[in-house]
């Protein structure tokens, strides 16, 4: 009996040795399992990384502070300042003011000056040769041929000369604005104007008159400065569209040659675009009542990336982000699916 008892204990002691065996072996295995798990972490890291330093950059990238004007950029100019600047007109931020300009300066300054020294002269040389103490008996000539030639081919040259630049310089005032252009259209109301965005998710912004105070406190002339700007991107094509609430009103902007009327119940459009960034002033120049002189312009041309800023910081959106948004989020939802796939 004690032999059989004997013999069953050492069969279950050989019956459990290899399990003992095996469970030594898989024991190490859970630590092999421990050391993969912060690797996985380890390569979620970098990504977790990204998404964190992303997460400021499309903060700062969402605000907006506006730009400071430059004294004698976009604004007149007064004799004190610059007597020079002040006798002319203000220096031009676009194309079609810079051409403007050269034919003011180049063209009609010297053609002016030219033919009303010349009709001067004329005259001078009459008072002095054919007056009464020189003539006792007046002249009866009634015409001469070569003087009326002279006189009507030379001035057809001069118009025709002048017209070249002129009409050049109105073809490219009304040039189309091509189909990638930014979009704004100016309302005028009484008194002060409205700007909206229709490209960039319908923003709205309303432009009042600053009082004196507060415009020499943030730098900027007073009645030209306003509380809330027309920001635009500089370099880029811009549709300018105006119209009117109730009376007509005229959207000017002198030092970048614009100026286009609004009118209620009509749109009108022009293309401009800003060489530089810059603070560019200007006023309503069509009489529309009592608040006239109170209706400054003030717009605000930035860097594309910064008018991007301003447009999400208004809660607008720009144009393409809509679509590709949804285009981004299959790609995203595989991205998260695959780690799970792998465990």
């Amino acid at each position: 009996m004690k032999k059989a008892i004997l013999a069953a204990v050492a069969a279950g002691l050989a019956a459990f040795a290899p399990v003992s065996l095996s469970a030594q072996d898989a024991a190490p295995a859970a630590p092999a399992a421990a050391v993969e798990a912060p690797a996985a972490t380890t390569a979620a890291a970098p990504a977790d990384a990204v998404a964190t330093a992303a997460a400021p950059a499309e903060a700062a990238a969402s605000t907006y502070t506006p730009m400071a004007p430059t004294k004698g950029k976009g604004m007149p100019t007064s004799y004190e300042d610059d007597p020079a600047k002040s006798l002319t007109f203000q220096d031009q931020y676009s194309a079609n003011g810079e051409y403007a300009l050269w034919m003011h300066d180049s063209i009609l300054l010297p053609v002016i000056t030219v033919i009303s020294l010349f009709v001067l002269g004329l005259l001078l040389f009459v008072v002095v040769r054919f007056n009464r103490k020189a003539n006792p008996v007046a002249s009866k000539t009634t015409h001469n041929t070569l003087i009326e030639v002279v006189w009507t081919i030379v001035p057809v040259i001069i118009l025709v000369l002048i017209a070249v630049p002129s009409i050049t310089l109105l073809a490219r005032q009304y040039e189309t604005p091509p189909a990638d252009a930014v979009t704004i259209k100016a309302t005028g109301y009484q008194w002060y104007w409205g700007y909206t965005y229709p490209d960039h998710g319908e923003i709205e912004v309303i432009s009042n008159m600053l009082d004196e105070a507060e415009a020499l406190k943030r730098g900027e002339p007073h009645q030209l400065a306003v509380d809330n700007r027309m920001v635009v991107p500089a370099g880029v094509p811009l549709r300018i569209q105006t119209t009117a609430d109730s009376v007509i009103h005229a959207f000017a902007v002198p030092s970048l040659w614009f100026k286009m009327d609004a009118v209620p119940g009509r749109l009108n459009e022009k293309l401009l675009t800003i060489k530089e960034p810059g603070v560019y002033y200007g006023q309503c120049s069509e009489l529309c009542g009592a608040r006239h002189g109170y209706m400054p312009i003030v717009v605000e041309a930035l860097p594309p990336a910064e008018f991007a800023a301003w447009v999400k910081a208004q809660g607008g959106s720009m144009p393409g982000e809509a679509e590709a948004a949804p285009a981004a989020a299959p790609a995203a939802d595989a991205a998260a699916a695959a780690p799970a796939a792998a465990s």
